[in-house]
């Protein structure tokens, strides 16, 4: 039997590292970025492995923070109902949730 924060986890290491299922949001910081620059943060965030006790006390990779071309990265996923309204009332369930992971600059937060 797989854990609440087990199906979390391979949820959002899914939507983060694949780009699919899910929605992804770049904040306007990010969008700032030369393209190329862009491209390659967002790879890292793809590879993103460095998850510990300090960023992820929870095991679901949800959120973590990494410095990437010279900018410090904050990375996060939300969970919402399938209109995007309210909170998904179980964000194990994709039939439930619309995944939504936002990139941002550090000092956009």
């Amino acid at each position: 039997m797989t854990s609440k924060a087990e199906r979390l986890r391979a949820l959002n290491d899914q939507l983060r590292s694949t780009f699919i299922g899910g929605a992804v949001m770049i904040t306007q910081g990010v969008e700032a970025i030369p393209i190329a620059k862009r491209q390659r943060i967002l790879q890292q965030v793809r590879t993103f492995d460095n998850f510990n006790d300090d960023n992820d006390p929870h095991g679901e990779h949800d959120c973590a923070t990494l410095d990437a071309e010279g900018e410090r990265i904050l990375f996060k996923i939300d969970y919402y109902d399938r209109d995007v309204n309210l909170h998904s009332p179980d964000p194990g369930d994709p039939a439930v949730t619309t995944r939504i992971l936002t990139i941002m600059l550090a000092r956009e937060y």
